[in-house]
């Protein structure tokens, strides 16, 4: 696996993890998904970020 495949799954999966915080927040909120906890919501978030600065790091040293 070459630096611009990982890159780019990473990039997928930060997105991919924020669209689905961002969509069962806004379900939460409306009252459709109220069975879902909004530690899970943040849970999400909070991975997307790891991803993402695992990501930019990962990119920084991919040369050394």
């Amino acid at each position: 696996m070459n630096q611009y495949s990982l890159n780019r799954k990473l990039t997928q999966t930060i997105g991919i993890l924020l669209g689905m915080s961002v969509a069962f927040w806004i379900l939460r909120g409306l009252g459709i998904l109220t069975f879902i906890p909004g530690g899970i919501i943040w849970l999400l978030l909070f991975a997307a970020i790891g991803i993402g600065v695992f990501s930019y790091f990962q990119r920084r040293w991919w040369r050394f």
